[in-house]
């Protein structure tokens, strides 16, 4: 059996989509939106549930689905951005039922980006069992929801420029890094990657999860290693029976988990429980066949090892600018992995790639405001808004931030008159909100030393960036 490398030209690439429908979700005004998200809205956004075909692992087309999210901003022409949603509890817990981590899209979307976000194979609307961090089909769903969704932007008077970003958080990270490197590979033709911030996401499978899967300390989520050999043993046919990879304790609780009627948390909990009763401690290797730990250790051709290695998302020389955005302290998903495909995407010729730790102490859920924060700032700078199709009007501000960092007082220079300031820390509470006219100093003696986010927002557009007190 040969895997390594084949899911780049797997037939869930192929150009097979079709939409099915669309189905208005309701609508969030601005005022909702800073209600729920913090000071970010730009503008409201309508949301719409769209069911489109892609292929199945076996190449027989399955009815898929997806959240669309668009910008309630009268008649502009705006970026398309695909939002990879993290890993979910149940096959309904999607996006596309508002559910699933759907706030992630919300944000951008807040923001002037179309926002697309796939539920994926085997969740929504899609039959059998999703296959969890294979990079193949995540890759598929958003690229399949491009090109089904196509038209139906232009039938209904969406209108979207040739800017195309990516990002997505922890699964969502290793799929949208998936879905970068294939549409780079095999469908630059059709879509051109603007820019793209893959965060917190498992990129490494076969260095940073294997080492988990090998591993002797304690770990808190043994479902997420369960979950990834289930679904590689469900890509790939490596073994023909369950009782071949895990030991006879797990096999009924396995069985529930793959039979839907236990929710990953559900199942998350069950396996600790088991562990700490039978071995003492949660570590994820002991819910497995001995022969097969052998195998992963001692063996580098074993089918695992290769589904493993196949499932890396990172080998490839990114043309799009590209950050990694990710937190030391990461409970879940080991920063390793950023590092790592940091330092083989910039090996490879990579032409702007940089890892990033956005806040040194946050855990894997403490992680995700740092990171979006840092996205919608690096994006911003790249995102173009169009008034008509003659006149682009760029979004971003041109404010220059002087001195950065700073001792206790910064300059924040060609703020429109009346522009407004706000100072957030990491955790999005607003330390500091003011009415700018032109270069105005402000001063930030009564804040701790740290990272700030500073945002100006007018009716001429809206700025994003860093602000560094020490």
């Amino acid at each position: 059996m040969i895997i390594v490398a084949a899911w780049l030209c797997s037939p869930l690439l192929a150009y097979s989509q079709q939409l099915i429908s669309s189905e208005s979700k309701g609508s969030l005004t601005k005022a909702q939106l800073d209600a729920q998200f913090g000071p970010f809205a730009q503008n409201g956004i309508k949301l719409y549930k769209i069911t489109y075909t892609m292929p199945d692992l076996d190449g027989v087309l399955d009815t898929v689905s997806g959240l669309l999210l668009v910008p309630d901003r009268g008649n502009v022409v705006m970026p398309l951005l695909v939002a990879m949603h993290g890993t979910v509890d149940s096959k309904t817990d999607v996006p596309s039922n508002l559910l699933g981590g759907y706030e992630l899209g919300g944000i951008f979307a807040a923001t002037g980006y179309v926002t697309l976000m796939p539920d994926y194979l085997g969740l929504g609307e899609s039959r059998g069992v999703h296959p969890y961090v294979h990079a193949a089909s995540e890759a598929a769903s958003g690229i399949n929801m491009l090109f089904a969704v196509r038209p139906y932007l232009l039938q209904n008077n969406i209108l979207v420029n040739n800017q195309l970003f990516l990002t997505g958080y922890s699964q969502g990270g290793h799929a949208s890094m998936a879905m970068h490197q294939a549409l780079e590979k095999n469908f630059a033709n059709d879509f051109t990657v603007t820019a793209a911030a893959h965060l917190s996401g498992p990129y490494s499978i076969s260095v940073a999860m294997r080492e988990l899967i090998l591993s002797d300390r304690v770990y808190n989520f043994p479902a997420y290693v369960a979950y990834t050999i289930l679904s590689y043993n469900l890509a790939y046919d490596i073994y023909d029976n369950l009782d071949r990879i895990f030991k006879p304790t797990y096999k009924q609780i396995i069985e529930q988990f793959l039979a839907g009627t236990i929710s990953v948390s559900q199942f998350n909990t069950t396996l600790i429980t088991n562990l700490k009763l039978y071995n003492g401690a949660s570590i994820a290797k002991y819910m497995l066949q001995d022969s097969v730990i052998n195998a992963i250790a001692t063996n580098p051709n074993h089918p695992i090892n290769q589904a493993l290695a196949s499932n890396d998302t990172y080998k490839f020389a990114a043309k799009a600018p590209t950050r990694l955005f990710y937190c030391r302290a990461d409970d879940q998903v080991p920063y390793t992995n950023s590092i790592v495909a940091d330092s083989v995407m910039n090996a490879l010729g990579s032409v702007n790639v940089d890892a990033i730790d956005v806040n040194p102490t946050a855990d894997h859920t403490g992680c995700i405001f740092p990171a979006v924060l840092n996205t919608l700032s690096f994006f911003g700078t790249y995102q173009q808004i169009q008034t008509s199709a003659k006149d682009i009007a760029q979004s971003r501000l041109p404010i220059a931030v002087y001195p950065n960092p700073a001792a206790e007082v910064v300059f924040f220079k060609n703020a429109p008159d009346g522009a407004l300031l706000q100072i957030m820390d990491l955790s999005g509470k607003i330390q500091i909100s003011k009415k700018l006219t032109g270069s105005v100093q402000v001063n930030l003696q009564q804040l701790p030393k740290g990272v700030y986010f500073a945002k100006i927002t007018s009716s001429k557009g809206q700025w994003m960036g860093k602000v560094i007190l020490q």
